[in-house]
């Protein structure tokens, strides 16, 4: 009949099930079935562990909703009762906050394994722009989420970001006093950013969900960043990519839970352990370690708007990545040049990274100049010269040959 899989389950109430609604047909042609190039590696498992640990916060978080109170006289006290008071309070709130940071930590390596292997490339424009997305709204997510605990650190870093948008002519001071709610920080920001906080993970679960149609729309890029081009170059996505993809996660979550039950409040900061008073600044004011570089570039610009489009500019030069890029070969494996330049970009984002630590004095900004400059460079003027100029390797004429190297026994290919 129009519109039915060919799947059939053996069992017949499944069946009776999926004649009317064919999920198990389209879980199993999505994640069992799925042809999947058989040279992928390692780094592709963290698109798998970015979805784990969403799920992972969206649960824990719905649980932590249900004992916050997001009033400026009770959030800090409340969130205290929940480390001292409700059950596993200490350990779901733990997961939450270094959750974030294991979340951030994997996007991370996810972006910069797109760029190094050109995943951006056609015909993957669109999955990478909703990738680009799916990283702003994190971003919006997690500050909002660092606000709730209603410390010093969350108040005053509630302040500086907010007032950001000031700088932006006509629009930027009615868009701080919606945000604020009123005139300075206080409750009614609190209660913005709390009902933001809880409403965004759904947002970014329906986009998370988008790009992965992209993704069974397009097919994946692979290591060797050439187009499958029979079955011997896939293999089945279970039980090979599921094996890899688990493994990777069980080590991935002995990190997270190394974090969680020995040093959960490392990547924190002592001063969101005092309730916050509007009438004292902290004397060095400090996000969370994910958004460094980007405070690093916002403070490395000397005028205040300049400073904020830098920052914001600085995600939005990846969205044109795909056409910055204009060498044919996708990955870097092939291109010399350009993989030079690619782990010369890691050094200068790891660096921005350490200055945003810093005081914005001396030493400190002049660095953070500079690689602010090379940061832009890196983007807007070598990679569309790199395509012109470079030298690729040749590439081989199939995954097949890349992987097996004349060897004549194989994994069982995909179904296709």
């Amino acid at each position: 009949m129009h519109g039915h899989g060919t799947y059939i389950p053996e069992n017949k109430a499944l069946a009776w099930f999926e004649r009317r609604l064919p999920v198990l047909g389209l879980l199993k042609s999505s994640f069992v079935d799925y042809p999947t190039p058989r040279n992928l590696n390692y780094w592709w498992t963290f698109g798998g562990i970015l979805t784990v640990v969403l799920m992972v916060q969206i649960v824990t978080g719905i649980v932590l909703v249900m004992h916050y109170t997001p009033t400026s006289a009770d959030a800090f006290d409340s969130v205290e009762h929940i480390m001292r008071n409700v059950n596993y309070g200490w350990l779901l709130r733990y997961i939450h906050a270094n959750g974030a940071s294991m979340f951030f930590l994997a996007v991370y390596v996810h972006i910069f394994r797109g760029l190094y292997y050109g995943s951006y490339k056609e015909p993957r424009e669109v999955l990478w722009i909703l990738g680009v997305i799916l990283f702003l709204l994190m971003m919006a997510t997690a500050f909002m989420g660092y606000v709730l605990p209603w410390g010093q650190m969350s108040f005053w870093a509630a302040t500086v970001i907010t007032n950001l948008f000031s700088a932006l002519p006509f629009v930027g001071e009615p868009i701080v006093t919606w945000l604020w709610g009123g005139y300075s920080v206080d409750e009614p920001t609190l209660k913005r950013f709390f009902s933001l906080h809880y409403l965004l993970p759904f947002v970014l679960f329906g986009v998370v969900l988008l790009h992965i149609w992209a993704l069974h729309v397009v097919g994946q890029n692979n290591p060797a960043g050439i187009d499958v081009k029979s079955n011997k170059d896939t293999v089945a996505f279970t039980p090979y990519a599921t094996i890899k993809d688990s493994f990777a996660m069980i080590v991935f979550f002995i990190l997270f839970a190394w974090l969680v039950f020995y040093v959960p409040n490392y990547l924190g900061h002592s001063d969101n352990y005092i309730p916050a008073n509007p009438l004292q600044t902290p004397p060095h004011i400090v996000p969370e370690w994910y958004f460094l570089p980007f405070y690093a570039i916002l403070r490395a610009i000397p005028s205040k708007l300049g400073g904020v489009i830098a920052m914001f500019g600085s995600i939005v030069v990846l969205v044109f990545v795909p056409w910055l890029d204009t060498s044919k070969v996708r990955s870097a494996r092939y291109r010399p040049l350009y993989k030079q330049f690619f782990w010369i970009l890691l050094v200068v984002c790891i660096g921005l990274g350490y200055l945003g630590a810093k005081p914005a004095e001396g030493i400190y900004v002049i660095a953070a100049r500079i690689l602010t400059a090379y940061y832009f460079l890196h983007f807007l003027v070598i990679l569309p010269l790199l395509g012109f100029i470079e030298k690729p390797k040749p590439l081989p004429s199939s995954i097949a040959e890349s992987v097996l190297k004349g060897k004549e026994s194989d994994p069982m290919p995909a179904k296709g």
